[in-house]
């Protein structure tokens, strides 16, 4: 196994150094490294899955305060398996995006670096380490956001969001582990849990908020979700399959590593807590995906939704577990981490998707968009595979994530606890919630991008994605239909992650069935009978036209308003189809609308143009950022007096703050 872990950091270095070749080899010789990379990450974590090993290596001149520390356990192999996957996914899909952009030398040694960090993190076995990592991470993965700050100016203030977000994360995830590490007087994670019993509860529970708030905010959880919208969008496609696919699914390991492995004692609110940010994250970003019309940024809120889904089943679980149902907190354990990767499977599909479609097009918004079927016709049908699958249509893998979490909820209701009970009421009613929008954002991508008519030149003239763009794309679309066709494929797999922290009792191929607890679902027979429904109707439709005449009859567009003759500006927009979920929801998303009528000159009577403008700003960076922002100005702008270039005030400065710590100390 030492020489996998070599394999992979040797080969994602080499990436990182030939990221500064030629402009003819630099990509591809580090596509194929990073691919190398992962393969040897994915095989690695498979040993440690398959055998339920840990596996160890360390070197202590390598870093400071406990040196580098290499514990791969069967949970972080999980995470690590799935990084991998995304990863060689998008370095097969970068080597043909690179036409369109991140061929320059710091994109690509950004970009190895980006993908070596995932990978490493969920390996770190002590806080030096797992943080060493995790800086990285963030800080390649910022360089990439702000890579098209040339032509976009909404890069950079994507990017300073993120890193503001991103850094404030840090910190609040600094100040908990090495708080742990402190008390434990180590700094691997194994003494830390050790030592964590003897914690006091109120010292355990600071800790804890300290680490949820800082891992939440990467996960984009309400209300640190911020800068995932603007980030994702516009980071450059496979960039965002990566920070969706992967990144995102690490805030969820370090809240399982904080409260599941390192302060496994938890009190019940906890959880009632993660709960609470679960629903409400979900029901929000489901309320923006179905109302945006970037389709990438509908995309990233999308996958605040599903991180939300992820933090009720973590909820579930922790309530579960101090209830003393330990059967339901294994389910619901294994249901968030089913979910999770799911997620990363029919995201970057989705993400690779519409990174696809920014390239032929030029153009991220669905209102200039349409009738990309017949101009891209595997990428829409790898889009729709992932649209469906997000929307939990059977059989795909999305519905079985969402089966296994009614099924969590559902039983999660048979407790006596009222916390729980309430807790799993408004869970259900938020999945419900977040069910029916998430259906309203996707028909949405897929109809207004991909059918219809073009709406303008650039959707005219727009071309399929490269070869390497659309292997990587079919490739992850497969599997969000082998993981939904034979959930097994992949239930069987988690709970091999969960050996050690949970033991959910799922088993059977055709027939997934809930061991320990009521509950069956075939997957095989709900494709058998979609199959069937759809020979059926074809079949009636058929003979119908054969029996009546009706071999004649007129076929319309798809998504074209049902009239033969038309243009394009009759056809549905997104911001038309979003309006009705506006209306119903403008006292939460508070949207600000503006709509100028033009009259002709001969006479006020007759209309010449109407322009609608409909801007659906994020209501938390509204009402709660902008102004924390504007009282923070106000308060600099007062304090710069202090700083007016006297090297006297200076020094009055430095001995009072000495006088300040001499008091403390003593």
């Amino acid at each position: 196994m030492t020489r996998l872990l070599a394999l992979t950091v040797v080969a994602g270095l080499a990436a990182i150094a030939w990221g500064a070749l030629s402009s003819r080899a630099r990509v591809p010789l580090s596509a194929l490294a990073l691919v190398v990379s992962s393969a040897g990450a994915a095989t690695l974590a498979v040993r440690v899955l398959a055998t339920g090993t840990n596996f160890a290596w360390s070197q202590t001149n390598v870093l400071p305060l406990g040196g580098l520390d290499v514990r791969l356990t069967p949970l972080g192999a999980l995470f690590v398996l799935v990084s991998a996957v995304v990863a060689i996914a998008s370095s097969v899909y970068w080597t043909g995006y690179a036409r369109h952009a991140m061929a320059g030398r710091s994109a690509s040694a950004s970009f190895a670096l980006f993908t070596l960090s995932l990978l490493v993190v969920p390996m770190a076995g002590n806080v030096t380490t797992f943080l060493f990592a995790w800086e990285l991470m963030a800080l390649s993965s910022l360089i990439l956001v702000a890579h098209d700050h040339a032509r976009r100016p909404e890069s950079i203030s994507a990017a300073r969001w993120y890193a503001v977000m991103t850094q404030g994360g840090a910190g609040a995830i600094t100040l908990a582990l090495v708080g742990l590490a402190a008390h434990a007087h180590s700094t691997r994670f194994s003494a830390i849990a050790t030592a964590s019993t003897h914690l006091s509860g109120a010292v355990a529970s600071t800790f804890f908020l300290f680490a949820l708030a800082g891992f939440a905010s990467k996960a984009g959880v309400v209300p640190l979700h911020v800068w995932l919208p603007k980030a994702h969008a516009e980071a450059p496609g496979p960039v965002s399959a990566l920070m969706s696919g992967a990144m995102v699914n690490l805030g969820v390991y370090g809240i399982i590593l904080v409260g599941r492995t390192l302060l496994p004692q938890g009190p019940q609110w906890w959880w009632l807590v993660v709960s609470l940010l679960g629903g409400t994250t979900a029901a929000v970003g489901a309320l923006y995906a179905a109302t945006s019309r970037d389709l990438k940024r509908l995309l990233a809120y999308s996958t605040s939704d599903n991180m939300g889904l992820v933090l009720l089943a973590l909820g579930a679980s922790g309530l579960s577990l101090s209830t003393q149902h330990p059967r339901v907190a294994s389910l619901a354990l294994a249901t968030a981490m089913v979910l999770l990767v799911n997620h990363s499977l029919f995201k970057s599909t989705l993400f690779l998707g519409a990174g696809a479609v920014h390239a032929a097009t030029g153009s991220r918004n669905m209102d200039e968009l349409g009738g990309l079927s017949r101009l891209m016709p595997l990428t829409s049908v790898t889009f729709l595979v992932g649209a469906l699958a997000v929307s939990a249509i059977p059989p795909l893998n999305g519905f079985t994530g969402e089966w296994l979490l009614f099924q969590s909820l559902l039983h999660s209701l048979a407790s006596h606890d009222v916390a729980s009970v309430v807790a799993g009421t408004l869970a259900v009613a938020a999945m419900a919630l977040t069910g029916g929008l998430t259906i309203i954002a996707f028909v949405k991508a897929f109809g207004i991008t991909f059918l219809g008519r073009g709406r303008t030149e650039r959707a005219l003239g727009a071309h399929e994605a490269t070869f390497s763009m659309r292997v990587a794309q079919g490739a992850l679309a497969l599997a969000c239909v082998a993981t939904g066709v034979v959930p097994y494929l992949l239930v069987g797999v988690v709970a091999r992650g969960l050996a050690g922290v949970a033991s959910p009792s799922i088993s059977g191929w055709a027939t997934l069935r809930l061991s320990s607890l009521s509950g069956a679902l075939t997957p095989l027979f709900l494709s058998g009978a979609l199959l069937g429904a759809l020979a059926l109707v074809a079949g009636w439709r058929t003979l119908v036209q054969r029996r009546h005449g009706f071999a004649n009859v007129a076929t319309l567009e798809a998504w074209g308003s049902g009239r033969h003759h038309q243009s394009p500006q009759m056809q549905y927009t997104a911001t038309s189809y979003g309006e009705p979920i506006l209306r119903v929801f403008d006292d939460v998303l508070r949207p600000d609308r503006d709509l100028d009528v033009s009259h002709v000159v001969e006479s006020r009577y007759y209309l010449e143009r109407i322009r609608y403008r409909a801007s659906n700003e994020d209501v938390i960076e509204r009402f709660l950022y902008r102004p924390a922002l504007a009282l923070l100005r106000a308060w600099a702008r007062r304090v710069r007096v202090l700083a007016n270039g006297s090297v006297h005030r200076y020094l009055a400065y430095g001995l009072a703050a000495l006088v300040v710590i001499l008091v403390i100390l003593k």
